[in-house]
């Protein structure tokens, strides 16, 4: 099972919110758990949960990997997302068992190559999750997305224009092919970024996943 850093409910208590933060290629849960404390003041009863992923990665001290990237070569890596996804989904099925927890009142955040993960396993799960935050990411398996989407969660893109390790044109590719799919995402770039998180990205994506957890008002 994965492990990882987590950041408690700002209110204390049981938690009512589970945000699920997936690191990129080579790093570990502690990176992105630092985003908790800017969103929790927006969701004071949300759990952060950060895990490690399954792989070290060989001569990274410290480092983790969904899958290797020895090949960029895209049905590699869709290969390397699918097999990935059983332990995640194992993680967030156990999470949200434990803490009693229904797939709306979860949510996840996604970094590099995590966000490639994020969006390939919520798609795909019976269930719909609150919403993804794809953050510098790319959309895989894009071509089999259409027979194999079973949910259509509000999806955030943000990326970096001057992003040298995954080029902006992933994203607008991404949101293409989410349209073609029958989805959608909202992208938002940013200028003069590279491979990064800036400040202005972390409050989007504070009010994104806030208006993805308020409560829906049926006419």
């Amino acid at each position: 099972m994965l492990t990882g850093p987590q950041f408690q409910p700002r209110r204390g208590g049981k938690p009512k919110k589970l945000v699920v933060l997936l690191h990129g290629y080579g790093s570990n849960g502690d990176d992105l758990i630092s985003l908790a404390p800017h969103w929790a003041p927006a969701m004071p009863d949300a759990l952060f949960v950060s895990p490690n992923a399954p792989e070290p990665v060989p001569g990274f001290a410290g480092g983790f990997q969904w899958f290797g990237l020895t090949s960029l070569d895209p049905h590699r890596m869709e290969g390397g997302a699918r097999a990935a996804s059983g332990p995640l989904n194992a993680f967030l099925d156990a999470q949200l068992t434990a803490h009693q927890l229904s797939p709306a009142q979860c949510a996840l955040v996604g970094f590099s190559q995590g966000a490639m993960m994020a969006m390939y396993v919520a798609l795909r799960r019976e269930e719909p999750v609150a919403g993804i935050v794809a953050f510098s990411g790319a959309l895989i398996g894009a071509g089999s997305l259409a027979s194999q989407m079973r949910a259509k969660p509000p999806i955030l893109i943000v990326h970096g224009v001057q992003d040298d390790r995954v080029p902006v044109a992933a994203a607008q590719s991404a949101a293409e092919a989410l349209a073609k799919a029958g989805h959608g995402a909202r992208v938002e770039l940013r200028p003069r970024l590279g491979h990064s998180i800036d400040a202005e990205g972390v409050a989007s994506a504070r009010d994104f996943l806030a208006e993805c957890f308020a409560p829906r008002i049926i006419p």
